[in-house]
């Protein structure tokens, strides 16, 4: 276990520093520069694009720049190019709003998409699995923006209550009631992200366990007289679970990832929605930073779902 811990930690480290390079090579590739964001303001004088350049670097060689970027990055003396703000202080405020949204849609994603993926092949072809695979067929064909505005217009038609932003506008009570109004606001955006991955992931659950209940040790199981819930849930559904160990490995990117459609419709201030602003106004330092976390989250994630293969298949080891 720990010499594996140990190799995996250095390969990674060296996977990590060839995406840092590549990144920050390929964002600097793009056309223009940001001192020609807006070359039509007049008050963008020649001798301000000089004094922009030489405080953020982008008059010396790209190595160095790349050098300095990390550099002011790993010692948080890094700021944002449109508002002189700490990077890291930015995205950690962003990361606190989209936090919740993140932790309440994958908990409703993986709790409930094995349940309705299971118990569609355990049962199909009856009224179960196709009931469930109409829904599925239909949330995954439906766009998530027009599905979120038929939303808001039912919740605000019926309830006649907000659901813009994180809370409601003008709101001042005790505290209590300021926590149940954030639920609130954070319910519908956080179902909305979840339904589309429940509908994807449920039909994931079930081809893989029809295909494990169609191999032959299964049916030596039954053969044996096995119970069939012991069948079903023991040998089926533990071998049905490795490409569901990858896919939750893959999931912690998310963190950084966030939603771009459902924050921006629901005007809620989180980091996704940040990303996206930055690559319009060519904040390339957040860009960056937000590249490079996600590559760290990513490259976490692959190394926590090699260990769970290990816990899932007692044939895998290290």
């Amino acid at each position: 276990m720990f010499p594996f811990i140990v190799r995996s930690i250095i390969q990674k480290t060296i996977t990590l520093f060839f995406i840092s390079i590549i990144s920050f090579s390929v964002i600097h590739l793009a056309p223009g520069e940001p001192s020609q964001i807006n070359p039509m303001n007049p008050r963008f004088t020649p001798e301000l694009i000089k004094r922009f350049r030489s405080q953020f670097h982008l008059d010396k060689p790209l190595y160095m720049q790349y050098l300095i970027f990390y550099k002011d990055l790993f010692s948080g003396k890094l700021c944002s190019w449109k508002d002189g703000r700490p990077v890291l202080r930015k995205i950690w405020e962003r990361f606190l709003n989209s936090l919740p949204l993140f932790i309440v849609g994958t908990l409703l994603t993986w709790t409930l998409s094995f349940p309705i993926g299971i118990h569609s092949a355990i049962k199909r072809g009856g009224v179960f699995d196709k009931t469930a695979t109409f829904f599925a067929y239909f949330f995954i064909s439906i766009p998530g923006f027009f599905f979120a505005y038929v939303l808001i217009i039912f919740v605000v038609n019926t309830f006649h209550v907000p659901v813009i932003g994180m809370k409601t506008f003008g709101f001042s009570s005790d505290s209590l009631h300021m926590i149940m109004d954030r639920i609130w606001h954070m319910l519908i955006p956080s179902v909305l992200s979840a339904t589309g991955g429940i509908a994807i992931l449920s039909r994931y659950v079930r081809s893989q366990m029809l295909e494990v209940e169609a191999q032959d040790y299964i049916r030596t199981a039954r053969a044996k007289g096995v119970p069939e819930d012991e069948v079903h849930y023991k040998h089926a559904l533990r071998n049905a679970l490795l490409p569901f160990i990858t896919m939750f490995g893959l999931v912690i990117p998310g963190l950084i990832g966030g939603s771009v459609i459902i924050e921006s419709i629901f005007s809620w201030p989180g980091i996704g929605r940040m990303a996206y602003e930055a690559i319009l106004s060519r904040d390339y330092p957040v860009v960056i930073t937000l590249n490079f976390i996600s590559a760290v989250l990513v490259l976490i994630g692959t190394f926590i779902s090699d260990l769970l293969y290990m816990v899932a298949d007692p044939r895998i080891r290290l």
